[in-house]
């Protein structure tokens, strides 16, 4: 495997410029006294809303929705009880960089594994998550003797924080969809000196992932990713042969797709409805986030909030569902060698579907526990199915 240059190269176009995240305490102070004027939407009382009646992945008390109360609590912790500058020492104890690609600044992480012979490996977070999805991870890649490993499936890992997401800021063009993400990141592999890398995703993550296979076929060894997103194409020649299981899989699909897909759905039509209040509000922007990150701890879902409010970036990450809806998708298979680890509490796609979209599926994993963002929950079982996919491509 290629190791990286002492130092990546930099030209007038091409400098890599090291970051160390400082937030002025003006912009805390802000924040502080905007959660102590929070005014609290209403809702329904509980009795009304929750029947005791299990709708399909609804927790019961959020059938309208992320609740005031959850809200309310997250809240307080955030103004008397949340230390951001505990997590923003703990950000800076990993080496930032920031290089501009395609008229867009770009901010990742570079952690370079103390064994030589590493495997580069790019991961791309989702929505509405950061690159704090990835902090308990980059120790037991990096440097597997350390955490109980073999050193030989050791990575040196690059996390961007997506074109648009945090600390990459925000975009002020059109365009910056999967595809276009994908071509930012085999330059910034380039860019760093990386002939050769491997590369993961989750959530969008699993689609820029496939997409960085698809474009730079002789440098991505293998695609890892913990969602492939394929579904029926609406001919009935697809169906032939389903077992009723897999009829009935699809069934719960379907109702998961309608009941839970109302954000991506506003988000791909007119995100700009919702800039505005995600600008404004501390406690809109969590909310936001929340609906899909609550299963995780406080700390998590405050931090990662946290960053998108610093950083105003909330209406231009809801831009990238616009943007990858509106953009034209190859319709020919991925053929870079593919691997799926897939969770209990996540989505799973049909085999059929997966192997007629990714002509190279190598691996195949469906685990007992963890969710959508197993890299949170289900770290061990994670970390294990990259290891041992990469091992199989070497």
């Amino acid at each position: 495997m290629s190791t990286p240059n002492s130092h990546p190269r930099e030209t007038a176009d091409e400098a890599v410029r090291p970051l160390r995240i400082e937030v002025p305490q003006s912009q805390l102070d802000d924040l502080n006294d905007r959660l102590r004027r929070v005014r609290w939407a209403n809702e329904l009382p509980r009795d009304q809303v929750t029947d005791g009646v299990q709708r399909g992945p609804v927790t019961p008390g959020w059938e309208y929705g992320v609740p005031v109360e959850y809200v309310q609590r997250l809240v307080e912790h955030w103004r008397d009880g949340y230390d951001w500058r505990k997590w923003e020492a703990r950000l800076n104890e990993y080496p930032h960089f920031t290089t501009e690609i395609d008229g867009q600044n770009i901010h990742f992480l570079h952690v370079r594994s103390p064994e030589p012979d590493a495997t580069p490996l790019i991961l791309t977070h989702g929505w509405p998550n950061s690159i704090v999805e990835y902090l308990d991870l980059l120790g037991p890649l990096t440097d597997p003797r350390s955490h109980g490993g073999d050193p030989a499936d050791a990575f040196h890992v690059v996390l961007p924080s997506l074109p648009g997401f945090g600390f990459s800021g925000p975009t002020f063009e059109k365009g910056w969809n999967r595809h276009r993400t994908a071509a930012a990141w085999a330059e910034l592999m380039r860019r760093l000196g990386y002939e050769k890398y491997g590369a993961h995703g989750n959530d969008v993550g699993s689609f820029v992932s496939p997409e960085l296979g698809r474009i730079a076929p002789d440098q991505v060894i293998g695609v890892h990713v913990t969602q492939l997103f394929s579904f029926p194409s609406g001919d009935p020649a697809e169906f032939e042969g389903l077992s009723q299981k897999d009829i009935e899989y699809l069934g719960f699909l379907q109702k998961f797709n309608e009941e839970m897909s109302a954000y991506a759905k506003l988000q791909e039509t007119a995100p700009q409805n919702l800039a505005h209040a995600l600008a404004d509000s501390p406690a809109g922007q969590l909310a936001w986030s929340a609906q899909l990150l609550n299963a995780l701890d406080d700390e998590h879902v405050l931090t990662n909030a946290t960053i998108y409010w610093l950083t105003n970036t909330g209406a231009s990450a809801a831009r990238f569902y616009y943007e990858d809806h509106h953009a034209e998708h190859p319709t020919e298979p991925t053929t870079a060698p593919t691997g799926l680890a897939s969770f209990a509490n996540d989505f799973t796609p049909l085999r059929r579907f997966a192997d007629r979209d990714h002509k190279n599926i190598v691996s195949w994993n469906e685990y007992e526990r963890g969710g959508h963002w197993s890299a949170l929950d289900a770290p061990d079982l994670l970390v294990s199915d990259i290891r041992v996919f990469f091992r199989g491509l070497k």
